[in-house]
């Protein structure tokens, strides 16, 4: 099975029972992990696991840690929401085309999936870029 992007279900009902946080002063830990290409990461994942995560020295099990500065907010009739600090591991090689994330705070509870075309790193630095946070770019958008 391969990895698809998307909201995860999970999170949409969870957000209606308040059960994330993504404040910047009371809000809660954010993580961002990386998987292989041939894990099965998506919508329907409820919560982190290291089944399918990447390893190599340089990545630590779980991500990291994401880095929020910006509370959600709105552009227009869509919810928006993006970190301020993009994702970066390095001295590190592996495959991916996924990442994770997900809500350390709350029982490493799914957020989101994001896909990218795979990309191979052999001893180097990998970044995942954090977008404008607009409705049109936000890294978690919900309309």
């Amino acid at each position: 099975m391969a990895n698809t992007a998307g909201v995860c279900n999970s999170f949409k009902s969870e957000i209606l029972t308040a059960t994330h946080d993504l404040t910047t002063s009371t809000g809660d830990t954010l993580g961002a992990a990386l998987f292989q290409t041939t894990a099965s990461i998506g919508p329907a994942t409820t919560a982190y696991s290291t089944t399918g995560e990447v390893s190599s020295a340089g990545y630590t099990a779980g991500g990291v840690t994401v880095t929020n500065g910006t509370s959600p907010s709105t552009s227009g009739s869509t919810g928006i929401w993006t970190p301020t600090a993009s994702f970066s591991w390095t001295g590190v090689s592996f495959t991916t085309d996924c990442c994770l994330i997900y809500n350390k705070t709350k029982s490493n509870k799914a957020i989101e999936s994001l896909t990218f075309s795979s990309q191979t790193v052999t001893a180097g630095t990998f970044t995942l870029t954090m977008p404008t946070n607009d409705a049109s770019n936000a890294l978690l958008r919900i309309g």
